[in-house]
């Protein structure tokens, strides 16, 4: 698999995520539109690291990043869920004014 490749699918994961969080207005599209850009992301650092420089500490890096995400986005799904459970819809108009 060539760097070229790898960097052609990061760049269509990202395409995809930007179309997505762009287009929709359900909170949780929007957040996997967000999750598909940061994803092509990460594969386009991980592809430019394994070929420039071969050694484990990008790699490392990267999987405290995708953690670090994924957590993120366990707290998104919540407050998504909170939104929805509060207002009866699901919309990012409807979470425009968050006060307690």
């Amino acid at each position: 698999m060539t760097l070229q490749l790898v960097l052609l699918v990061a760049a269509a994961l990202f395409a995809v995520g930007l179309y997505g969080a762009i287009s929709q207005q359900v909170v949780v599209m929007v957040m996997m539109g967000i999750e598909l850009m940061v994803n092509g992301v990460l594969l386009a650092a991980a592809a430019l690291w394994y070929y420039l420089a071969p050694v484990v500490d990008g790699q490392v890096l990267l999987l405290v990043v995708i953690t670090a995400m994924t957590v993120e986005m366990a707290m998104g799904f919540a407050v998504a869920t909170l939104i929805h459970r509060a207002r009866n819809s699901d919309m990012t108009d409807d979470a425009t004014e968050l006060r307690g």
